[in-house]
Order: structure tokens, then sequence, then C-alpha cells
């Protein structure tokens, strides 16, 4: 699947456009964000309201026309792609691709895009077969954009030869493969929490732990990137829940991730654990808001949820993470054996730019056999990745 990832559609002028219409929904079947760039010549065999509909995004034509805020589309949209296709591509466009002409939308957009491209293709078989076609096209291989070849068939123009641009099946495969190359967890259903829970002092007032959630989130996309299954427990969050989740269930506190996780765990291979539950809740809760100089409140233990899944998690897997601004590695550890967890995934988060609210981390990953792998500073996503690695090792 392709949720959460965007995909830039260049349509030039051809009668293949047609055939971009298939392509737009397939991609939405999938997932995936899509937005459409087409040319003047395009809009002569479909209507830019056609891909409109089909992509629910507004069709982007002309470079120049106004915006209704402060947002230049082609550099937005470069920026945005997750992958640059263009279905069809003809002898015009693939030669302003190779030699840098940028004069309408779709050339100035690609030409400022640093994403993954894909072209297709589309054309007469003596232009296709013409030798500065092929040199643009080499070119462009050169520099490493993926071709999804044409096809020898029946031609517009009543020719046989090759031209045909690719099946659309094909060509999304083409954008899947790159998207989704591996797939080595498309048998596994994965239990994931995130988030800070929360307990009520008072009317107003509430005790929690700090997290973005953005660490639970990257995790949720790495497994569905790599044909997971998600199942997302989270809290109190400052990013969206991704969209690739199979199920999602919001909770409050630590007691309501704690009943929510054992109605999942089931049907779970997996447990990772990277939300930040309340350890303390208050033993009796002030109803309206509390008013003094000096209060003194008694708190009680939260129960664990990790070690309490961890104690009956037959033959799933579990890994917990362990945020600490001393001692990382010794009190890593511990908490590995007292949960009966399969990895621990350490972090401190004393630092300022690795941790909380920010996109990077830095942690140390460690088994039930003491080995310990430094993991170095990465994007939270990229880290995502590693973890999933290890958890394949177990």
């Amino acid at each position: 699947m392709l949720y959460g990832k965007n995909v830039v559609l260049g349509v030039s002028g051809g009668i293949a456009v047609y055939k971009a219409c298939e392509i737009v929904s397939r991609l939405k079947k999938l997932g995936a964000n899509v937005d459409v760039i087409m040319t003047d010549h395009a809009t002569e065999f479909v209507t830019p309201l056609t891909f409109q509909t089909l992509a629910k995004s507004a069709v982007v034509l002309n470079p120049f026309e106004p915006v209704k805020e402060f947002d230049i589309n082609h550099i937005s949209l470069a920026k945005k792609a997750d992958v640059f296709l263009v279905a069809p591509a003809t002898a015009n466009v693939i030669a302003k691709f190779a030699q840098g002409i940028a004069d309408d939308m779709l050339s100035t957009t690609y030409l400022a895009s640093t994403a993954h491209k894909i072209i297709c293709p589309a054309m007469n078989v003596n232009m296709y077969e013409d030798v500065t076609t092929q040199q643009n096209m080499q070119i462009l291989k050169d520099r490493g954009v993926e071709f999804v070849d044409s096809t020898v068939g029946l031609l517009a123009c009543g020719d046989v030869g090759k031209g045909r641009m690719a099946e659309p099946a094909d060509i999304v495969r083409a954008v899947e493969n790159y998207l989704t190359p591996c797939q080595d967890f498309a048998d596994k259903t994965v239990l994931i929490t995130a988030g800070g829970t929360e307990e009520s002092i008072d009317g107003v007032r509430v005790l929690t732990n700090r997290s973005s959630g953005k660490m639970g989130a990257a995790l949720c996309q790495a497994v569905s990137d790599r044909g997971g299954k998600v199942l997302f427990v989270h809290a109190n969050m400052s990013v969206p829940v991704p969209n690739c989740v199979a199920e999602d269930i919001r909770v409050k506190t630590t007691d309501e991730m704690l009943a929510a996780c054992k109605a999942l765990c089931k049907k779970a291979d997996v447990y990772i654990f990277a939300a930040a539950p309340a350890d303390y809740k208050l033993k009796n809760k002030f109803k309206n808001k509390i008013k003094g100089d000096a209060l003194t409140l008694e708190f009680v233990k939260n129960p664990d949820i990790a070690r309490t899944l961890g104690e009956n998690k037959g033959e799933a897997k579990s890994v917990i993470f362990c945020a600490e601004t001393t001692n990382l590695v010794e009190s890593a550890k511990q908490k590995l054996a007292l949960k009966n967890a399969d990895l621990v995934v350490a972090n401190d988060v004393s630092r300022k730019d690795i941790g909380f609210e920010v996109d990077e981390n830095e942690a140390v990953i460690i088994g039930k056999d003491g080995k310990e792998f430094a993991a170095g500073k990465l994007s939270k996503r990229r880290l995502a990745d590693v973890i999933l690695d290890k958890i394949l090792l177990i």
C-alpha cells in the first residue's frame, strides 16, 4: 500500500493521456496522494476536471496563474513528491528534461524536483527510434531516471511498432516497487503504542509525560511500507495519526492504553511500545479545581503496560523504549529483563537535538544477548527501519 506517499504525475499531450486517468485511479486505490500537472496539449485530449475528480486535488496547469496564498506551485510540488512520474511522456518533454528547458509548469517542476523520477514514453515509432530521442533518453537514464519503456503495438497513427505507452498496471507497479521495495513484514501484524498518556489531577490539571508521538508514527509508516498491518494505540500526539494504520484506538490514561493493548495483543506478532505512559496517577482525584497556597498530592503507581503484556506474550516479539537522562545502557538492560522484552531501544533525552519533539534520534539497540548496536544519529523514519531490521533477526 502507498498510504502517506506523494506522487506527482506529469501528463503531456498525446493520445495515451486517457491511460493516465487509470494510473491516477490505481494510485488512489493504493492510498497514494496524487497531484497532477498537465501541459496545454494534454488538456486537448482529456479535461483537467477528469483528473481533478480522480485525484481529488486541483490540477496544476499554468506556472503563472495567481495563487491565494504564498505557495510557489512548482517548488512546493517538487518538494512534496516522493516520486515524480511522467505518463505519457512525449518526445518533446523528454527532450526538455534532457536539455534542461523549463518553459511550462511540467518542465519547471521536473527540474526543481530531487524526487525519484519515472518516465513512460509514448510516441510514434519513428519518433521513438529517432537518434535524438534515443540520445535524450540515454542522457536521462545516465542521470538515474527510471524508464517504464514503451511497448510494441498498434499506434494511434496506424503504424505498428514500438512507442505505445506501457499499461497503467505496469506503470503503477514500478511506482510501488520504488516506494515499497521490501515487503519483509507482509505476513506480520504489529501493535504499536505512541504518545503521552495523561492522568487527571483536578478539573483543569493533568499529569503527563512529554511525547510528540513522532517515533510511533514513523514506526507505523515503516511497518506499512514493508507490507505489515499496524494496530495503533495512541494518546496525546503532536503529529497526525498515519493513514496507513489498520486499527486506531485513541486513549487518554495509562489504564485505557493497557486495556486497548490487551484487546488487540492477541492479533499481533510484534509489540512495539513507543508510547510514554504516565507512570503515576492521583490516589484521590479532585472533581473541581484545587485552590490554595500549598498543595500536597498522593500518587500511586500505574500498571506497566510493556511488563504486563510481556509476561504473557507467547510467541510474540516485544520491543520497548528506554528514555533516560543518565546511565542509559545500564537502565535499558535492566528494563529489558524486567519486562521480558526482546529488544530495547535506548535514547538519551537530555540532549536537545534528539528525542522529544524533534525529527531525529540517536539510539542504542540492545538484545537479550546483551549485544549493543549504536544506530547513530538518524531521522526517526530511518531509525524505524533499523528497528524493524533488528526485529527480523530475533
